[in-house]
Protein backbone atom coordinates (compact mmCIF):
# COMPACT_ATOMS: atom_id res chain seq x y z
CA UNK A 1 0.00 0.00 0.00
CA UNK A 2 1.48 3.33 -1.10
CA UNK A 3 0.89 6.64 0.67
CA UNK A 4 2.25 8.81 -2.12
CA UNK A 5 0.66 12.19 -2.57
CA UNK A 6 -0.64 12.94 -6.08
CA UNK A 7 1.58 15.23 -8.12
CA UNK A 8 0.52 18.76 -8.97
CA UNK A 9 -0.06 17.64 -12.55
CA UNK A 10 -2.34 14.78 -11.41
CA UNK A 11 -4.31 17.14 -9.17
CA UNK A 12 -4.68 19.61 -12.02
CA UNK A 13 -5.89 16.85 -14.37
CA UNK A 14 -8.44 15.66 -11.79
CA UNK A 15 -9.64 19.23 -11.29
CA UNK A 16 -10.01 19.73 -15.05
CA UNK A 17 -12.03 16.51 -15.30
CA UNK A 18 -14.39 17.75 -12.57
CA UNK A 19 -14.80 21.16 -14.21
CA UNK A 20 -15.74 19.50 -17.52
CA UNK A 21 -18.59 17.67 -15.77
CA UNK A 22 -19.80 20.66 -13.73
CA UNK A 23 -22.87 22.63 -14.78
CA UNK A 24 -23.75 26.15 -13.70
CA UNK A 25 -27.19 25.11 -12.44
CA UNK A 26 -25.51 22.63 -10.06
CA UNK A 27 -23.37 25.40 -8.61
CA UNK A 28 -26.45 27.63 -8.40
CA UNK A 29 -28.40 24.94 -6.53
CA UNK A 30 -25.51 24.30 -4.14
CA UNK A 31 -25.19 28.00 -3.38
CA UNK A 32 -28.91 28.47 -2.79
CA UNK A 33 -28.97 25.49 -0.42
CA UNK A 34 -25.97 26.97 1.41
CA UNK A 35 -27.71 30.38 1.67
CA UNK A 36 -30.84 28.78 3.11
CA UNK A 37 -28.87 26.69 5.61
CA UNK A 38 -26.69 29.61 6.67
CA UNK A 39 -29.71 31.91 6.90
CA UNK A 40 -31.50 29.41 9.13
CA UNK A 41 -28.44 29.14 11.34
CA UNK A 42 -28.30 32.95 11.64
CA UNK A 43 -31.84 32.94 13.02
CA UNK A 44 -30.35 31.49 16.19
CA UNK A 45 -33.28 29.07 16.45
CA UNK A 46 -31.20 25.93 15.92
CA UNK A 47 -29.84 24.41 19.14
CA UNK A 48 -26.32 25.70 19.71
CA UNK A 49 -26.68 28.65 17.32
CA UNK A 50 -28.36 31.09 19.71
CA UNK A 51 -25.29 33.36 19.84
CA UNK A 52 -25.19 33.57 16.02
CA UNK A 53 -28.53 35.37 15.65
CA UNK A 54 -28.20 38.08 13.01
CA UNK A 55 -31.48 39.27 11.44
CA UNK A 56 -29.65 41.36 8.83
CA UNK A 57 -27.80 38.27 7.60
CA UNK A 58 -31.05 36.29 7.53
CA UNK A 59 -32.70 39.00 5.48
CA UNK A 60 -29.78 39.07 3.05
CA UNK A 61 -30.02 35.29 2.63
CA UNK A 62 -33.77 35.54 2.00
CA UNK A 63 -33.44 38.32 -0.56
CA UNK A 64 -30.59 36.50 -2.33
CA UNK A 65 -32.57 33.27 -2.64
CA UNK A 66 -35.68 35.18 -3.75
CA UNK A 67 -33.64 36.84 -6.50
CA UNK A 68 -32.36 33.48 -7.73
CA UNK A 69 -35.66 31.58 -7.59
CA UNK A 70 -36.81 32.51 -11.14
CA UNK A 71 -33.55 31.09 -12.53
CA UNK A 72 -33.90 27.93 -10.47
CA UNK A 73 -37.51 27.44 -11.54
CA UNK A 74 -36.44 27.66 -15.18
CA UNK A 75 -33.31 25.50 -14.90
CA UNK A 76 -34.18 23.03 -12.13
CA UNK A 77 -37.96 22.90 -11.75
CA UNK A 78 -37.81 19.60 -9.85
CA UNK A 79 -35.72 21.10 -7.05
CA UNK A 80 -37.41 24.51 -7.10
CA UNK A 81 -40.46 23.41 -5.10
CA UNK A 82 -38.33 22.06 -2.25
CA UNK A 83 -36.24 25.22 -2.25
CA UNK A 84 -39.34 27.41 -2.25
CA UNK A 85 -40.62 25.46 0.77
CA UNK A 86 -37.28 25.89 2.53
CA UNK A 87 -37.32 29.60 1.71
CA UNK A 88 -40.81 29.87 3.23
CA UNK A 89 -39.54 28.22 6.41
CA UNK A 90 -36.64 30.67 6.53
CA UNK A 91 -39.00 33.61 6.06
CA UNK A 92 -41.21 32.35 8.90
CA UNK A 93 -38.15 31.97 11.14
CA UNK A 94 -37.10 35.52 10.24
CA UNK A 95 -40.48 36.86 11.36
CA UNK A 96 -40.32 34.70 14.49
CA UNK A 97 -37.05 36.34 15.59
CA UNK A 98 -38.50 39.79 15.02
CA UNK A 99 -36.74 40.35 11.73
CA UNK A 100 -39.78 41.92 10.13
CA UNK A 101 -39.32 44.91 12.44
CA UNK A 102 -35.57 45.22 11.89
CA UNK A 103 -34.14 47.93 9.61
CA UNK A 104 -33.09 47.27 6.05
CA UNK A 105 -29.69 45.54 5.63
CA UNK A 106 -27.88 48.70 4.46
CA UNK A 107 -29.00 50.79 7.43
CA UNK A 108 -28.59 47.89 9.88
CA UNK A 109 -24.90 47.60 9.14
CA UNK A 110 -24.21 51.29 9.70
CA UNK A 111 -26.73 51.97 12.42
CA UNK A 112 -27.89 54.98 10.48
CA UNK A 113 -31.18 55.61 8.80
CA UNK A 114 -31.54 57.00 5.29
CA UNK A 115 -30.43 60.42 6.51
CA UNK A 116 -27.16 58.98 7.78
CA UNK A 117 -27.63 60.42 11.27
CA UNK A 118 -29.05 57.35 12.98
CA UNK A 119 -32.45 58.99 13.32
CA UNK A 120 -35.56 57.80 11.51
CA UNK A 121 -36.72 59.78 8.50
CA UNK A 122 -39.28 62.49 9.20
CA UNK A 123 -42.92 61.54 8.89
CA UNK A 124 -44.76 63.04 5.91
CA UNK A 125 -46.94 66.03 6.75
CA UNK A 126 -50.10 64.12 5.93
CA UNK A 127 -50.36 60.54 4.85
CA UNK A 128 -54.07 60.96 4.04
CA UNK A 129 -55.03 62.07 0.55
CA UNK A 130 -57.14 65.20 0.44
CA UNK A 131 -60.86 64.48 0.66
CA UNK A 132 -62.90 64.67 -2.52
CA UNK A 133 -66.59 65.34 -2.81
CA UNK A 134 -68.83 62.58 -4.16
CA UNK A 135 -68.97 62.65 -7.94
CA UNK A 136 -65.68 64.58 -8.31
CA UNK A 137 -62.70 62.90 -9.96
CA UNK A 138 -60.04 61.55 -7.59
CA UNK A 139 -56.41 62.73 -7.54
CA UNK A 140 -55.21 60.18 -10.12
CA UNK A 141 -57.99 61.05 -12.53
CA UNK A 142 -57.47 64.79 -11.99
CA UNK A 143 -53.77 64.43 -12.78
CA UNK A 144 -54.59 62.86 -16.12
CA UNK A 145 -52.55 59.74 -15.29
CA UNK A 146 -55.51 57.41 -14.73
CA UNK A 147 -56.63 55.68 -17.88
CA UNK A 148 -60.35 55.06 -17.92
CA UNK A 149 -61.76 53.03 -20.80
CA UNK A 150 -63.98 55.09 -23.04
CA UNK A 151 -62.72 58.47 -21.79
Amino acid sequence: MSTEQPSEEELRAAYEAQIKQLRVEHVLLDNVVMLINLGMRRTGLMPGSESERDPAQVRLAIESVRALMPLLEAQAPGEAKQLRDALSQLQLAYVQIGGADSPAPDSASTGAGPGGSGTPPPEPASSKPPATKPGEPGPAQRSGRLWIPGQ
